[in-house]
């Protein structure tokens, strides 16, 4: 299966993967730090929804939590510990929701440069089963993450 769909590639390689790949208008360096500072990741990670870090230790064996706040009063949950953290190129950790405890997928994300000071990322999620896989597919995960990227492109172009 591979999707395409605003500006990011979607494709399950494996029976237990997801990968995505996006570009972005802005140098590694900056979608580094809008990865990894608390302060960007808020402007960004929930779909551009209010977003609390309760921590982030963006440091291998960190633990990272974070509580999305939708506009109709739900809250999500979500955290995990990092597994590694290599400065502008690569960070790997665990991704479990509040709302399924137990469910822990593995997501690494890499940086990479493009022409013309653009960053391209590969995201790959690792999970247990298929099952598990097909029911993130199938939950409206790419949907969100497009808003998430989306936010993510207005907030890489206001740190110019």
């Amino acid at each position: 299966m591979i999707t395409t769909a605003n500006r990011h590639t979607l494709s399950t390689p494996t029976d237990r993967t997801i990968r995505v790949e996006r570009e972005f208008d802005a140098p590694r360096g900056r979608v580094w730090r809008a990865y990894t500072e608390p302060q960007l990741i808020a402007q960004w990670w929930g779909r551009g929804n209010k977003l609390v870090i309760e921590r982030m230790e963006v440091e291998r064996g960190g633990h990272w939590r974070v509580v999305e706040h939708t506009p109709d009063g739900e809250t999500h949950g979500f955290e995990g510990r990092y597994r590694e953290v290599t400065p502008m190129d690569r960070i790997s950790r665990t991704f479990e929701w509040d709302g399924m405890p137990g469910y822990t997928i593995l997501e690494t994300a890499e940086f990479f440069d493009m022409p013309d000071g653009r960053t391209r990322i590969v995201s790959t999620a690792l999970f247990f089963s298929p099952e598990e896989r097909d029911g993130m597919l199938h939950s409206g995960m790419e949907g969100g993450m497009a808003q998430s990227y989306a936010a993510l492109d207005r907030l890489l172009a206001e740190m110019r």
